[in-house]
């Protein structure tokens, strides 16, 4: 069997890796969505059967990072993660990790109409905008990330000028 190490140091078995974290995480998605996983131990397991070796550590922040959530299981049954798609509601309340991320990411913004645009540094957007995106904020209908340049559209009602200011308050503490 092939062995590939993810968050680890690279054993010397000349097995295949799984390169990026973009792959990985499409490795964990695909799992969860073919199996009932109940618990990160279980997943970890998958893991390692497939080839990945990870962390514990490591795979609880890729779950983050999906917005994988746990579930109740069919027919109330246990509890079981779901990765939510595009078009699904994400649950919210993840204000805490986007006030940290737009306290280190936030440079300036601007608004106009019903758009808000954030600077960040080179190759932060899309990060930033993700984390947005996940926390399923109530002010936020959606993002666009460019390299240092994410664009954020105001749900109706709702000015670009309203989004910033919201977003720079969240970024203040």
């Amino acid at each position: 069997m092939n062995r590939a190490t993810i968050g680890g140091s690279a054993g010397s078995a000349g097995g295949n890796t799984i390169p990026t974290k973009t792959a990985r995480q499409a490795r964990i998605e695909a799992l969860i969505n073919s199996h009932p996983v109940q618990s990160q131990s279980q997943l970890l397991q998958l893991l390692q059967d497939a080839g990945i070796v990870v962390t514990q550590g490591t795979l609880s922040r890729d779950l983050e990072e999906l917005g994988a959530v746990k579930l109740r299981g069919v027919d109330g049954g246990a509890p079981v993660y779901r990765i939510p798609q595009d078009g699904e509601v994400r649950p919210a309340g993840g204000t805490a990790k986007v006030s940290r991320l737009l306290e280190e990411l936030l440079i300036s913004w601007v608004a106009s109409g019903n758009l808000a645009v954030l600077r960040t540094p080179p190759g932060a957007a899309q990060f930033l905008a993700s984390a947005l995106d996940r926390a399923a904020l109530p002010d936020v209908a959606g993002t666009i990330a460019g390299d240092d340049t994410v664009l954020v559209v105001a749900r109706e009602g709702l000015s670009g000028q309203d989004v910033g200011a919201f977003l720079q308050q969240l970024s203040d503490g």
